[in-house]
């Protein structure tokens, strides 16, 4: 057939389809009016494409742990872990099994809960879950929560039989790793708490045994400004944008938004912290955080605080859901020009705070320029906790921490020797 017949061709074609197409449309409209059941499309949308869109099924991820003392690297494993699937459940092990294989939790299980919920890659929790994941929990976990893949850190965890705690995953073959975050650990984490008392006199005798226990045979003065002397372990995290950007939202404020704005230290993050800044969240759209910096924090609290630098209290406020976006080395002071720098609508407080806050000499209020505006206000804290009455937790009970502590330290020794690197972050 030539060229000339073919587009002749294609014509008659086109004027047959849509003469279908009109009749098709004349007996639709017709059907209408007499009440006549509809004749289906002659051509339905999408009709290729119909079986090709059915909904994708989510890939539903697990992972499970203590939570103690949570810090800006069990976040980061939540998130590593929420980036292998769409939905990511947590296990948080109950106080009896952290007994039984750690030794007893500094936090209950009901600020631990808090804790987890509030890092914003969570998707749903299983409180007072095991700390092995034994094959009937294993079970469970694939047909009740319906989960695809059981996660963990790439560093052991281990049964006090010596056995491997994920070890039915594995032969299962639904277990997956993340690579662990260095430079953090509650082990670490108590050990910088210990110098906080050092000054303390009746506090010296306890605090000197424990404070053989945790310095790790470190030597050197004082890093990233967080205080401590010869012997001492204080920080090893070494901040990167990437990490930053890796926690932030990535986005700012409308440009009508309610804009709330709350400062403080934020050390040693925890559930009076989260629930207060839930608080603050409902007060507007927008929340932004101002993390105090190291010096800021020690002039007004005192030697050897904070306990964790800048950049990780930065990392842990900027995991929690509640959080939009945070000040790193914020000042003391909220200032007027701060105010407008930022489209600060309401500055907010609450008040539940350490006792040895003070003002320095000569020192103004800082939230004079708020209070002047009309735009500052407190919220009564939820919770009656500190970063002190944290402390105060491990000295109560020292010598069972102390005999928790050296155990980890044990295993955390056996890591570093034999760790390699594993891809990822």
């Amino acid at each position: 057939m030539g060229q000339k017949d073919f587009s002749h061709g294609a014509t008659d074609a086109v004027k047959v389809l849509g003469a279908m197409a009109m009749a098709a449309a004349v007996i639709k409209v017709a059907g209408n009016v007499m009440g006549l059941s509809p004749l289906p499309d002659l051509f339905p949308k999408n009709s290729a494409n119909n079986n090709s869109k059915k909904p994708k099924k989510k890939v539903r991820v697990y992972m499970d742990g203590c939570f103690d003392m949570m810090h800006y690297g069990h976040a980061n494993a939540l998130r590593q872990a929420r980036a292998l699937g769409d939905e990511l459940v947590v296990g948080v092990v109950s106080d009896e099994e952290i007994k039984a294989n750690k030794g007893p939790p500094v936090m209950s299980m009901d600020e631990r809960v808090v804790m987890v919920s509030s890092v914003k890659w969570v998707n749903e929790i299983i409180p007072d879950a095991p700390y092995e994941i034994n094959e009937e929990f294993m079970n469970k976990l694939f047909t009740e929560y319906k989960i695809d893949y059981i996660i963990h850190g790439d560093d052991p965890c281990l049964l006090p039989d010596g056995s491997d705690a994920y070890a039915h995953a594995k032969k299962a073959g639904r277990y997956k790793q993340i690579k662990r975050t260095e430079g953090v650990s509650s082990t670490d984490i108590v050990g910088r708490m210990l110098l906080c008392v050092r000054d303390r006199p009746n506090e010296t005798p306890v605090h000197a045994s424990l404070q053989r226990q945790f310095s790790h045979g470190h030597t050197g003065s004082q890093e990233n400004g967080s205080g401590g002397g010869a012997g001492t372990r204080v920080s090893h995290f070494l901040p990167t944008s990437r990490r930053i950007v890796q926690f932030s939202n990535g986005k700012g404020p409308n440009p009508n938004a309610r804009i709330v704005y709350m400062d403080g230290a934020f050390d040693l993050f925890h559930a009076g912290h989260v629930e207060t800044l839930k608080l603050a969240r409902a007060m507007g759209d927008f929340l932004l955080v101002g993390i105090h910096s190291d010096q800021i924090v020690s002039a007004h609290r005192g030697p050897n605080h904070p306990v964790m630098h800048v950049h990780e209290r930065s990392l842990s406020v900027l995991a929690c859901r509640y959080v939009d976006e945070v000040i790193i080395g914020a000042p003391w002071e909220v200032t007027k020009d701060m105010i407008t720098t930022f489209n600060i609508s309401l500055v907010v407080h609450g008040t539940c705070a350490e006792e040895n806050i003070h003002l320095k000499n000569g020192e103004h209020d800082p939230y004079a320029a708020a209070k002047e505006a009309g735009i500052y206000t407190t919220i009564k804290s939820p919770r009656d906790i500190t970063t002190s009455t944290i402390i105060q937790r491990i000295f109560t009970n020292h010598e069972a921490y102390k005999k928790r502590n050296e155990k980890k330290m044990e295993s955390e020794k056996k890591y570093y020797q034999s760790k390699t690197y594993v891809n990822g972050d």
